[in-house]
């Protein structure tokens, strides 16, 4: 199938399937959690698992996917992965913060993101256990959905002085990176107000597009944990990005509020956040 025509309402579309596909799957894992879940697989290390709704998410999503638009790809963090033929990939994490969810913490969230011709158009996260449904088209703007109420724009906080900024971060499952980071987050934590870690990335970004963090930073993150997040998080308002000059990856994705970004990027980089 040759690539479809574009047009403006096409990253608007792409959105309106993420939704669906993002509500069904959070709606499974809220409702369908097995009162003894097991850990089906490990990635990393041995404390970096899949669990049997991991791949039931995935599962749900892709197929829904495969029925709305049959000719698009598809990243998923589970082992799905397709090129397709349209110009459109479809970026999934069925289920991002799974240690959470395994521990029954509420801390986790579906991440679907739609690029297209490779730059993200659109974005969804969905936060059951928050009841919030966070959403981006790229030069649209931010919405959170919360409780059943109307779409509200969401906007970055002001940027305070470092010091006074409250900063999220992650860790890697691998322990010498792990120790690392530790390290890196010790130095850091003198010179902001303090730091936040919530366990899942997806939602990291969301809270600083929803101005409840001034900056997040993590090393070791991938596409699935940045896509949805990274463009909500940015028409928010926020600045993305890695090293400097350069954007987020796996070695460091930084967002924060414009006047916080400017001087933690170059921290974080003077303090090797982006290696052991």
């Amino acid at each position: 199938m040759p690539r479809e025509p574009r047009d403006g309402q096409l990253p608007a579309q792409l959105l309106g399937i993420a939704l669906e596909a993002a509500e069904r799957a959070g709606r499974l894992l809220r409702d369908g959690r097995p009162p003894e879940l097991a850990v089906t697989a490990t990635k990393t290390s041995a404390i970096d698992v899949v669990t049997e709704m991991d791949l039931a998410a995935e599962k749900l999503i892709t197929g829904f996917l495969a029925e709305r638009r049959p000719h698009d790809g598809v990243l998923g963090e589970e082992g799905a992965a397709s090129t397709g033929t349209s110009g459109v990939r479809w970026i999934i994490d069925p289920l991002d913060g799974t240690v959470n969810y395994l521990y029954g913490l509420p801390q986790w969230a579906v991440s679907i993101a739609a690029e297209l011709d490779g730059e993200v158009v659109a974005g969804v996260v969905e936060a059951p256990m928050r009841g919030e449904t966070y959403r981006a088209v790229r030069g649209g703007g931010a919405h959170l959905t919360a409780a059943g109420a109307a779409p509200q724009p969401l906007r970055c906080r002001p940027a305070p002085p470092l010091a006074e900024a409250l900063i999220g971060t992650g860790f890697n499952y691998v322990a010498a990176v792990r120790a690392a980071q530790a390290g890196v987050a010790a130095r850091l934590i003198p010179q902001v107000r303090d730091i936040r870690r919530s366990g899942s990335a997806a939602v990291d970004l969301c809270d600083v597009a929803a101005g409840r963090l001034d900056g997040f930073y993590e090393r070791g993150l991938n596409a699935w944990d940045l896509a949805a997040g990274a463009l909500i998080a940015r028409e928010a308002g926020a600045r993305t990005g890695g090293r400097p000059g350069r954007s987020a990856d796996g070695e460091l994705a930084i967002a924060a509020s414009p006047g916080v970004f400017g001087v933690l990027q170059p921290l974080l980089d003077e303090l090797g956040a982006w290696h052991d």
